[in-house]
């Protein structure tokens, strides 16, 4: 439900100095039509309090009820009536109450030539109180409609990406125990390392389900430990090689983004082959050419671009046909992230496969 504008301490002075400063100008203005001063002061307190009292009674009111279909000629009948109610009251008050007071006989027929003036002056600012009080919950209920549509994407999103990231690792986990099943018997020693290697892996892939966003450094650091199970897995025919800028260390991107791009290398590179294999892992941070602004600030990197290099057999691999759940997987989270699909890119160079991100280091990465 929407607060009342009156419940908002900036309305309510804005409001109360209103009719202050209304009352003294009907006051000035009644002593010109010859009452005096006492009489004009509580005709202008009366009859504005009244008033004042009616339109926060209508402020009030219409946060629990806003009609939605007929809304015109709901503000029309309310305000009408209630100017009608204001002008009788006022006339069952001010008259016997000035007349006990003053004993000003003058009045009564002075209210009586009066009335049809006090009546549209009442109409026009319990109208225009009622106008502004359906405008102001209108846009409250408008903001409080969007929010809940802006959260309820959020959590869709939220939904999502986590799907996404909780696919991924039944994938790895699986090869990575079929594995130290073969390993168990021939290379005992293996297996164990391997499942000491893989314990570490899971405890970090835990730890990161928490975080937002981590730096290059940490996530390169994360991607050894699933390398040396991989090397665990095909011995000497898988060799990486990884290359970085000492800029893009510090550089954030979203958490366990290269390990399925990695994953996705190894599977074509390796797969279709017996021989040795070079993965080859690029990093760098690049500055665009723009001036400063909120999105890149001044002196910083504008994207860490990451690279990952594998040899595949084009009649073989076919990646021109499927990448994989891996690279689709990471496409559609860059997406959600950042709304650009322009982040992700594949490119077949004769007998290399290489896959290209491109994260922007924006002043709210915090929100990967």
């Amino acid at each position: 439900m929407a607060r009342s504008p009156l419940s908002i301490g900036k309305f309510l002075l804005i409001f109360v100095s209103w009719w202050l400063i209304w009352a003294f100008l009907q006051t000035i203005l009644l002593m010109g039509f010859g009452l005096s001063f006492g009489i004009a002061l509580t005709d202008s307190l009366v009859s504005n309090t009244l008033v004042a009292l009616s339109c926060g009674f209508i402020s009030n009111n219409l946060q629990y009820y806003l009609p939605k279909k007929e809304r015109y000629w709901y503000i029309l009948f309310l305000s009408l009536g209630l100017s009608i109610l204001i002008t009788i009251a006022c006339k069952g008050i001010l008259v016997p109450l000035l007349d006990s007071l003053h004993r000003d006989p003058n009045y009564a027929n002075f209210f009586s030539r009066s009335w049809p003036v006090r009546f549209d002056i009442i109409f026009l600012q319990v109208g225009c109180m009622t106008i502004l009080s359906v405008l102001w919950y209108s846009s409250e209920e408008e903001q409080q409609q969007l929010q809940r549509r802006s959260d309820a994407e959020r959590l869709a999103k939220e939904a999502e990406l986590f799907k996404l990231r909780q696919q991924l690792a039944p994938h790895f986990l699986f090869n990575s125990l079929n594995s130290i099943s073969a390993l168990i018997t021939s290379h005992p020693e293996q297996a164990r390392k391997m499942i000491q290697q893989l314990s570490d892996f899971l405890r970090g892939n835990v730890r990161k389900e928490e975080q937002q966003s981590v730096l290059l450094a940490e996530e390169l650091q994360y991607l050894q430990l699933y390398l040396e199970i991989e090397k665990v897995r095909f011995g000497h025919r898988l060799i990486t090689v990884i290359h970085h800028d000492e800029a893009s260390l510090n550089m954030k991107l979203p958490p366990m983004l290269l390990q399925p791009i990695v994953e996705n290398a190894i599977k074509f590179g390796l797969y279709d082959t017996t021989e040795t294999v070079t993965i080859m892992i690029e990093a760098r941070a690049e500055y665009a050419n723009v001036g400063p602004s909120d999105e890149f600030p001044p002196g910083a990197p504008n994207y860490v671009i990451i690279s990952v290099q594998n040899p595949f057999d084009p009649e073989t691999s076919r990646p021109k046909q499927g990448t994989g759940f891996g690279l689709s997987s990471i496409q559609r989270r860059l997406y959600l992230l950042f709304a650009r699909g322009d982040l992700f890119e594949t490119r077949v160079e004769g007998p290399l496969f290489t896959t290209i991100v491109k994260i922007p280091q924006t002043t709210h990465n915090t929100n990967i």
